[in-house]
């Protein structure tokens, strides 16, 4: 067993960005190094809790996410973790001018990408949930929470909201949102309306101030959101996990592993990293089921929910359950799982319609080529055994279209 892996002070707030109202522009040029790189931590030789729980090993031969882009708007991710290398795409930075959103200088979303796409290394427990997913990074904090307070950049609203359509624009099917602002803000309200009304996935952690009143959070408050709330490895909602009618569902919040920037691994809490197992089964349904609809996907993953103890507290439909979710017949038609208000919905433009198809036919065609493989060969074997006693009984086999 490996040493104990030092947890970092994330138990109270829900992310990296607790509120990203108070900051400026991003610079003039990207740094080329973080000013307080993350410390080394070691690799894992035993299975963590939640990989325990879902069985990874039992999806893989159903789906890996492979075709699926999952955006994560968070602190950066670092590409060169061994277990992240090959997944992750070159994205955006609107912290810093000039970056494509692959340098952490907090961790926070090198851990969370690890958790829906760590990819399986010889003598090492911990992956991800949907190991063949690719990761877009989009970076907009690099806070960290020192000694129970915050410190370091994050940026404004306006540029969260922005970094939200960006991925959008840039096809992400899922948007992981490890992020809690307490208020309303117009600019991001709208940024997610965009990202229903385009069809994706949009998962966000519930907060953890639920010993503050459950302050409302945003974007999980926000109708058409998957809102995440966490669980420790006993089943249980985490005591700091927030309640309200804007948590849908549960999944492993306390004590949970996940990558560290560079190399290695630490533990972490928070419903920032409930979020990405929710976010690492949406992938997984959009690969297994490429034609359900974004809604319908949020809807079997509640659906498919396990109970939870203590289940009525407002902790939602109970605690995610992977294979469930992308094994299980879907029940009746039932309303969407939500909530307050709706969203303004605007009809699909053409722009819409075009992208929806060109997802669709990105995930297919893995399967289209497989199926015309094994066409042309049936076809090779018939030719082979058919046409010539055909040709014996003088029938005239029909020429190409």
């Amino acid at each position: 067993m490996s040493r104990p892996i030092a947890r970092p002070a994330l138990a109270v707030l829900a992310a990296v960005l607790t509120a990203v109202l108070p900051a400026g522009p991003a610079a003039a040029r990207a740094p080329s190094s973080c000013a307080t790189p993350p410390a080394p931590a070691r690799p894992v030789a035993d299975p963590p809790w939640p990989q325990q729980r879902y069985a990874p090993d039992r999806l893989a031969p159903l789906a890996t996410g492979a075709g699926v882009t999952v955006a994560v708007v968070d602190s950066g991710v670092d590409r060169t973790h061994p277990q992240l290398a090959g997944r992750v795409l070159a994205g955006a930075d609107f912290l810093d001018a000039g970056g494509n959103g692959t340098r952490d200088c907090a961790g926070h979303g090198t851990g969370v990408a690890s958790i829906i796409a760590a990819t399986p290394r010889p003598g090492v427990a911990f992956r991800g949930l949907a190991p063949g997913v690719r990761i877009l990074p989009v970076r907009v904090s690099e806070q960290q929470v020192v000694d129970g307070r915050e410190s370091g950049r994050t940026v404004g609203a306006a540029d969260f909201a922005r970094a939200i359509r960006w991925a959008v624009d840039h096809d992400a099917d899922v948007l992981n949102l490890s992020v809690v602002l307490y208020a309303d803000n117009p600019a991001v309200r709208l940024a997610i309306a965009y990202a229903v009304r385009r069809d994706v996935v949009v998962v966000a952690a519930a907060g953890n101030l639920h010993d503050s009143g459950n302050p409302r959070p945003y974007p999980a408050a926000y109708d058409g959101v998957l809102g995440v709330g966490a669980i420790g490895a006993d089943g249980v909602r985490s005591t700091f996990s927030q309640t309200g009618p804007y948590v849908d569902l549960l999944a492993p919040g306390s004590d949970v592993l996940v990558a560290a920037p560079g190399q290695g691994h630490r533990r972490a809490e928070g419903t920032s990293y409930a979020a990405p197992f929710v976010a690492a089964t949406a992938a997984l349904l959009r690969q297994y089921r490429p034609k359900l609809t974004a809604a319908e996907v949020a809807r079997r993953i509640v659906d498919s929910a396990d109970p939870a103890p203590g289940s009525g507290d407002g902790s939602g439909a109970g605690v995610l359950n992977p294979y469930r979710a992308v094994t299980e017949s879907a029940g009746p038609a039932v309303a969407s799982p939500r909530r307050g208000a709706a969203l303004p919905v605007e009809q699909p433009d053409p722009a819409e319609v075009a992208q929806r198809t060109r997802r669709a036919a990105a995930r297919d065609r893995a399967l289209l080529v497989a199926g015309a493989t094994g066409a042309a060969t049936c076809v090779v074997v018939l030719l082979a055994v058919v046409l010539p006693r055909g040709a014996r009984r003088r029938w005239r086999p029909a020429g190409p279209a």
